[in-house]
């Protein structure tokens, strides 16, 4: 029995590193789209074409997102406002967005 646990968690645990390394992927093609953005004003659509091909869908899949129409929109939402990914998971930019909000609504 304590052989089944074992086996279970280190599937499990396999299973979130391999959900994280998919995860990493959309945070590039985001990064890429972004810097697309910025060169060719093409960034959003870009994107788009990705997500909603077949390797896109299935990236998604992998990385724990359902690959619908409501995500594809988000992504063209994000790269649109062309904050790199690496910034805005930063805690600084968090603080900075929630002191706006705060300001905004006073």
């Amino acid at each position: 029995m304590a052989d089944f646990v074992d086996g279970s968690a280190f599937n499990h645990e396999q299973g979130q590193r391999a959900r994280k390394l998919f995860a990493a992927v959309v945070l590039a093609a985001l990064d890429d789209a972004i810097s697309d953005d910025k060169k060719y004003g093409n960034g959003p659509e870009q994107i788009a074409r990705w997500a909603r091909s077949r390797d896109g869908r299935e990236v998604l899949s992998c990385a724990g997102i359902d690959p619908n129409e409501r995500v594809v929109k988000g992504l063209m939402a994000f790269v649109s406002k062309g904050i790199r990914t690496s910034v805005a998971l930063s805690r600084e930019e968090s603080e900075r967005r929630h002191a706006m909000e705060e300001a905004e609504a006073a």
